[in-house]
């Protein structure tokens, strides 16, 4: 199985409370960049997403490419959440390929999680793919990464 780790685009400053901040114009050109690159090269069966805003508008980029995919929220992969209770959770859903659009730092320790490696920070809108016999700490190999392109 897969998982594809994506951390939102280009954020707004914070003159809102951090669940309601909002993707700039550039953002949202960074999710499109992203989602296109995942939905030519992978099959997502599933979308997990954070309840935040910028999270929430990073996966409409995604079923816009990819409208008969099922998205759930998942209310426990906000910016400062337990990534182990998160994997514990994502583990339970059944898919092939599963896309999880969240933040930094929680994206970078899921991914450290899986792989068994030290977290490493995410760009913004960057993908991770990684692949597994199943959700499992340290079971993970990461296969591919895309980074959308700077202005």
């Amino acid at each position: 199985m897969k998982i594809i780790l994506m951390r939102h685009g280009q954020a707004e400053n914070e003159s809102r409370p951090d669940s309601a901040r909002q993707l700039t114009e550039y953002g949202q050109q960074q999710a499109a960049q992203t989602a296109e690159y995942l939905i030519e090269h992978y099959r997502p069966d599933h979308f997990v997403v954070s309840p935040y805003d910028r999270a929430q508008q990073t996966l409409a980029e995604l079923q816009a490419r990819a409208t008969d995919v099922p998205a759930s929220v998942q209310d426990n992969i906000t910016p400062s959440d337990d990534a182990h209770a998160a994997l514990i959770e994502l583990g339970h859903i059944e898919a092939n390929c599963l896309v999880v659009v969240c933040h930094m730092s929680i994206v970078a320790n899921i991914a450290s999680l899986l792989t068994g490696a030290s977290p490493e920070s995410f760009s913004l809108a960057e993908a991770r793919v990684l692949e597994m016999e199943f959700v499992m700490s340290g079971m993970a190999e990461e296969v591919d990464r895309f980074v959308p392109m700077q202005p």
